[in-house]
């Protein structure tokens, strides 16, 4: 599909509304995606350890289900065997530990987190400093510097953040639910005003 160079305003009009309609078909799909979240949410809030668990679990049986199929690509795709014999092994490798011991797999997974926030956090914190000093001035510093510190409090005390990861999740997930559940009717009713 090409797009025409010279769009007139209500030409775009009705492209923008039939995208719209044809978004707005599917608000239901918000409106669970939604609903999931909120009840991920309220899990995460009043049962944050059986529910960090329980999402592990879940997430090592998805890694054993990814590793097998990439064996089954070594068969299918002879041209990446390598990157599927790999993937495969570790994904095989990953879901059977995580299976075997939730406990410690909900442990390591966390902190895992904690780690990559934590070293991104830093990342950002340099960059927005030598950015501030060479162009953007003074907020841009302040906020690298809040950006390293946080950074380096993630990684060296990884298991604290860890252990509030969960509430942490479940905040944002109880929010992006309500929100996502408000834009789900805001898509329906705009379908009722379009259509």
């Amino acid at each position: 599909m090409t797009v025409p160079q010279n769009l007139n305003e209500p030409e775009l009009n009705i492209r923008t509304q039939n995208a719209l309609k044809r978004l707005a078909e599917y608000w239901w799909i918000f409106l669970i995606q939604g609903i999931a979240a909120v009840i991920l949410g309220i899990l995460l809030l009043t049962n944050p350890a059986e529910t960090a668990v329980g999402l592990v679990v879940f997430l090592g049986a998805y890694w054993l289900v990814a590793g097998v199929m990439d064996f089954v690509r070594l068969f299918t795709d002879s041209g990446r065997w390598g990157l599927h014999l790999i993937l495969g092994v570790l994904g095989v490798l990953a879901g059977i530990a995580v299976l075997r011991h939730p406990l410690i797999g909900t442990i390591v997974t966390a902190t895992s987190i904690v780690f990559i926030l934590g070293i991104g956090s830093i990342i950002m914190g340099v960059t927005g400093i030598v950015r501030g000093v060479q162009e953007d001035g003074w907020g841009s510093i302040a906020l690298g510097v809040v950006n390293l510190l946080i950074g380096i409090w993630l990684l060296f005390n990884p298991l604290g953040a860890a252990l509030a990861l969960p509430i942490v999740l479940g905040i944002f997930a109880l929010v992006g639910g309500v929100a996502a559940i408000i834009n789900s009717f805001k898509l329906k009713k705009k379908l009722s005003l379009v259509g």
